[in-house]
């Protein structure tokens, strides 16, 4: 499963009651939960301006999530760049977008509470 960038901020900070428990569940059982490597220009920009709190620098922040959550950083290639481009535009954040074309991509459900999400056709868990 893939993780919105806010579903990745609740489970750094452990933020239980902003995801339901079934997918909670769903997260411990996961073998494998990832990241989209735009999660960490989404994650710096929030920081910069000053719309996010960390206890470090960004780039620290975010090694130190993956390496503790084990989490798989899905790069962007040519083929997410160009579908998230193509994709109807439902969604405007074009890191969200990313975040879809590679769940539709890679046939990943995605851990969100962004409703708009499931309108493409993905498996949504929140």
């Amino acid at each position: 499963m893939i993780l919105d960038t806010c579903a990745l901020l609740w489970l750094a900070g452990n933020d239980r009651d902003r995801i339901s428990k079934k997918t909670w569940d769903k997260m411990d059982q996961s073998p494998v939960a990832g990241i989209i490597s735009i999660t960490g220009f989404e994650i710096g920009l929030k920081y910069q301006a000053n719309k996010l709190k960390l206890p470090t620098t960004p780039d620290q922040w975010m090694k130190l999530a993956v390496e503790f959550h084990q989490l798989e950083v899905i790069q962007l290639n040519m083929e997410m760049c160009l579908l998230s481009s193509n994709l109807p535009p439902i969604h405007k954040d074009p890191c969200d977008r990313f975040i879809i074309a590679a769940a539709i991509l890679r046939d990943m459900p995605v851990v969100t509470t962004d409703r708009r999400f499931a309108e493409y056709g993905i498996k949504v868990f929140n």
